[in-house]
């Protein structure tokens, strides 16, 4: 009979744990731990491979036991004191072996169980017994038995590197002997630790995404911080509003109750109560409409003065719905006074209703509404509340300009010890240019522009400087804006720059992994005030917070708060002829002049025609001026003063009637131009450039074109 016995311990999934040869060199015995699970290999030479599979998630960093035994032509595996399936039919195979190897081969070592490639193991071995001696390391050592090759002999060296763990916003961390892995699967983040957000800050970033289509869209308010992202409805129009629902977007029928005058509704978000806050404070504008269709009630006591109706924001602030002669005022006069009547607090005996909007943000999002007085006679009431509409990101466009080389901001030091990201935009025309810069003793971390087209991100945590860098294909110092975001963890540094691919360092196998800052973060200069940044910087962020440039540069030589030349970046989103305005916070297209609108002209302006229907446009000359048939003279005159120059006229249609006039453009001199679809279907278009000469025509009867397909007409002339 022939046993053998062992314990192990890994992090690693695979490795070879033991093989040996059968009896008589007849073939070959492998134990290897694969995909977490033990899996024995019986390999008789010149017939098939007899395998057993046990366990699994056994690279769990715990002890696990084995022990096989084979007796006469049966071999038998326990997997922590659990038997299982025997090997039959192995008679004459089975015996024992010249040799066993644990955790590997040597190099000069044959057989096919060395041939293996899942690689040697890497964990703790103790317990080893071959028949019934237990096998003693230190004669191992020594050299009275066995050899061994890259041991430590008598101790155990496996670390857990995930306790404490590093991945961050519920990542799952997972590891192997020599390091950790964090898996960010269904977190909403991404990097080596789930650090990163995967969503914009904002509608108003996706909007400068050219994702300028309405919809559903995950934002995350603080970036890598600690809220995470919320569903909000993004609607994208020239101001950008962001709206967040509740669970009682219906009418709520306030009800009678017998003894009970109070009523009170509880409003749940698609957000919790710290994004929703976190969307209030980045947004320009917020607002929340309240109705009240009401009958014989009283928002308000008539005597002494306390609100009979009341809501409640999300940081408890409250305030009365309304007083006798104000909507939204409240007991103390801290609410928004919309200046009009509340023809609910009236006690009408009829239905009448009153509409509020709530703006200011401290009241904002409306959680609770609460009804006193509900038991009254005749009383009846209803009210609906709205979902929150909040209207830009003041952080997006936060900025400052730089106008000398050793003008600054400095703010408190960067906290990130473990895991730390800055992001920001950057436009400039200087070559070069310190971008954020702070100190420790010896740590430190450094963003800059060091060449036209080079981008550094450099740091040291007590193993020596390290860098990351960045090189562009084209200059950055374009005056445009570009996107830097760096980030620095326990397991790798990262540096992106606009879409250019990343650069990624990994950190060292050992040493200090803590970043220990203690001076002031200089932003737009350095500490010796030397290298400093020109033009401007805008929306820095520092581990998901905001810094608020302008107000810093409000107080600060040097330096001016805001930044202007956005239509040098952003112009290009303005498509189809439309004309990009500047404006304080990011651009506006102007659409004016395209057939096609939304905040970046490229939504189609159609319309359904019925029959005998026609849309008219009446153009004016370049000066302003409507010419009409009446005023010949005047217009013969400034015919002659007009150059004409290349025109084009596009259109795009659909319809299955016959004959359509689809297109007819004329001109006080009795031009005229006309797009038609023949009775055939076919397209026909007729022109006249002179009004002494019959009108040319042009057939186009390739095919029919009333078949209900949308078609594109282009007339280049």
């Amino acid at each position: 009979m022939v046993a053998i016995a062992f314990q192990f311990r890994t992090w690693n999934s695979a490795g070879m744990l033991l093989t040996s040869q059968l009896a008589h060199r007849s073939g070959d015995l492998v134990l290897v731990l694969s995909d977490g699970k033990l899996k024995l290999n019986v390999s008789p030479r010149g017939h098939p491979v007899k395998t057993i599979i046990a366990g699994g998630g056994l690279n769990d960093g715990q002890w696990h036991s084995v022990s096989l035994s084979a007796n006469g032509s049966q071999l038998s595996m326990k997997l922590d004191g659990d038997a299982a399936p025997a090997l039959h039919a192995l008679r004459g195979w089975m015996g024992p072996s010249d040799s066993y190897y644990f955790g590997g081969c040597p190099e000069n070592a044959s057989g096919s169980g060395c041939r293996s490639s899942l690689g040697g193991f890497q964990g703790c071995l103790r317990l080893i017994s071959i028949g019934d001696k237990m096998v003693d390391p230190i004669s191992i050592q020594q050299g009275a038995v066995g050899s061994f090759s890259d041991l430590q002999i008598d101790s155990c060296g496996i670390i857990d590197r995930c306790l404490p763990s590093y991945c961050e916003h519920g990542g799952k961390c997972s590891q192997s002997w020599a390091t950790f892995s964090c898996d960010c699967t269904h977190t909403g983040y991404t990097g080596a630790t789930c650090h990163s957000s995967l969503y914009e800050q904002s509608c108003e970033a996706h909007k400068y995404r050219e994702e300028d289509s309405s919809g559903l869209y995950y934002i995350d308010s603080d970036g890598s911080g600690p809220l995470g992202p919320a569903l909000v409805y993004c609607n994208m129009t020239d101001t950008v509003w962001t709206s967040v629902q509740h669970n009682e977007s219906h009418l709520v029928r306030a009800k009678c109750s017998q003894g009970d005058s109070l009523q009170l509704v509880h409003f749940n978000y698609r957000a919790s109560m710290d994004q929703l806050q976190a969307i209030v404070n980045h947004a320009d504008h917020c607002e929340q409409e309240l109705t009240f269709p009401c009958k014989k009630p009283r928002f308000s006591e008539h005597h002494g003065g306390t609100p009979v109706t009341w809501q409640v924001g999300s940081t408890s602030e409250t305030g009365s719905l309304p007083d006798a002669q104000k909507c939204i005022c409240g007991s103390e006069g801290n609410h928004i006074n919309i200046g009009c009547q509340c023809t609910c607090d009236d006690d009408w005996n009829e239905w009448t209703r009153a509409t509020v909007v709530l703006s200011r943000k401290q009241y904002l999002p409306v959680t609770q509404v609460v009804m006193t007085d509900t038991d009254r006679p005749h009383y009846e009431a209803a009210y609906s509340v709205g979902p929150l509409h909040c209207q830009g990101d003041n952080s997006f466009w936060n900025s400052a300009s730089f106008s000398t080389e050793i003008s600054y901001l400095h703010f408190p030091p960067l906290r990130g010890e473990l895991s730390a990201d800055l992001s920001f935009f950057f436009k400039t025309s200087a070559s070069s240019g310190v971008f954020v810069e702070n100190l420790g003793i010896t740590d430190f971390i450094r963003l800059e522009l060091r060449a036209p087209v080079e981008v550094v991100f450099s740091f040291d945590v007590g193993n020596g400087p390290c860098e990351v860098v960045v090189r562009s294909p084209t200059p950055l110092h374009d005056n445009r804006w570009h996107h830097v975001r760096a980030e620095r963890n326990v397991k790798e540094a990262t540096l992106h720059v606009d879409q250019i691919p990343g650069k990624m360092q990994p950190a060292p196998a050992h040493g200090p992994i803590r970043l220990q800052l203690s001076s002031q973060l200089f932003v737009g200069g350095t500490a010796s005030r030397q290298r400093g940044f020109l033009d401007c910087i805008r929306s820095l962020q520092l581990n998901g917070v905001t810094l608020d440039l302008e107000e810093r540069a409000m107080v600060t030589p040097g330096v001016e708060a805001g930044c202007g030349g956005h239509c040098s970046s952003y112009g290009h989103l303005c498509r189809n002829a439309g004309r990009c305005q500047e404006k304080h916070a990011g651009v506006e297209c102007d659409c004016t002049s395209s057939a096609y609108d939304g905040p970046f002209c490229s939504q189609e302006i159609s319309a359904y025609f019925g029959t005998g229907s026609s849309v008219i446009y009446n153009f004016q000359d370049r000066d302003n001026n409507t010419f009409s048939n009446s005023s010949g003279s005047s217009a013969d005159l400034s015919h002659e003063q007009l150059t004409l120059t290349r025109e084009i006229a596009a259109l795009g249609f659909r319809t299955t009637r016959v004959p359509s006039l689809l297109l007819y453009v004329s001109s006080f001199l009795e031009e005229h131009l006309m797009v038609v679809l023949t009775p055939n279907g076919s397209l026909q278009i007729r022109y006249k450039l002179d009004r002494h000469k019959e009108p040319d025509v042009l057939d186009c009867d390739f095919k029919n074109l009333a078949d209900g397909q949308f078609h594109h007409l282009k007339i280049d002339g």
